[in-house]
C-alpha cells in the first residue's frame, strides 16, 4: 500500500512539475547541488546538504557524499528546533554509515545506524518512517543485533510504523531478512 501511495505521489508531482521534475539520480543530484550553490543563507544550505549527500552516495560519488554529510552533521546542532533537524541527524548518519560499510568498516557503519536511530524524528520520519538502506546493507553483512537495536530506537518517533517494526524484528529473530519495500526509497 505504501509503495502505491509513493508511486501515486511521484506521478502527481511529475504532472505538476512537468518535464523539469528530476526523475533520474543524476537529475536529482544536479538539483540538489544547484540548490546548494544558490543557497544564500545557512538554513538554505542546511536543507540542501541532506539531498546532496544522499544523491551523491547513490551515484557512487563517495568523497562528495562524505563531504556533504559531514558538513550537514556540523551545522545540524544549530537547527535543533527546526522541523528538518531529525531528518538531518538520521540522514547524515545514514550516508556516513553506508560509506563506512563500502570501505569495510562494519563496526563504524553499525555505530552510524544506531546514531541515526537516535534522531528525534521529523514530520517525514514520524509518518513514512526511516530509510532502511543502511539496515539492509548491514543485514547483508550478517549484522542482525545492531539492526534490531535500530528498530527499537525508531519506535520513539515512528509510532505509525510499530506493527511494521514488530514484523521486521520477528523476521530477523527467525533468521529471515525483511522486505523493507518503500522504506528503501525515502
Amino acid at each position: 500500500m505504501k509503495q502505491f501511495v509513493l508511486i501515486t505521489l511521484i506521478c502527481i508531482e511529475s504532472v505538476a512539475f512537468g518535464n523539469d521534475y528530476p526523475t533520474t539520480p543524476q537529475q536529482r543530484l544536479d538539483l540538489a547541488t544547484q540548490k546548494l550553490t544558490k543557497s544564500t543563507t545557512e538554513v538554505e544550505k542546511f536543507y540542501a546538504l541532506r539531498d546532496a549527500a544522499k544523491e551523491s552516495f547513490s551515484l557512487g560519488k563517495i568523497e562528495d557524499a562524505r563531504k556533504f554529510a559531514k558538513e550537514l552533521g556540523e551545522v545540524a546542532p544549530k537547527y535543533q528546533s527546526n522541523w528538518n533537524y531529525g531528518n538531518a541527524i538520521h540522514d547524515f548518519n545514514l550516508v556516513l554509515g553506508r560509506i563506512a560499510l563500502t570501505e569495510g568498516r562494519l563496526a563504524e557503519a553499525k555505530q552510524h545506524l544506531i546514531k541515526a536511530g537516535k534522531s528525534p524524528g521529523s514530520p517525514q520520519l514520524n509518518s513514512f518512517g526511516p530509510n532502511m538502506s543502511l539496515a539492509k546493507d548491514l543485514l547483508n553483512k550478517g549484522e542482525r543485533e545492531g539492526v534490531i537495536e535500530y528498530f527499537e530506537l525508531c519506535r520513539k518517533f515512528w509510532k505509525m510504523g510499530e506493527k511494521r517494526l514488530d514484523q521486521w524484528t520477528q523476521e530477523l529473530k527467525s533468521g529471515k531478512t525483511p522486505d523493507f519495500g518503500a522504506n528503501l526509497l525515502f
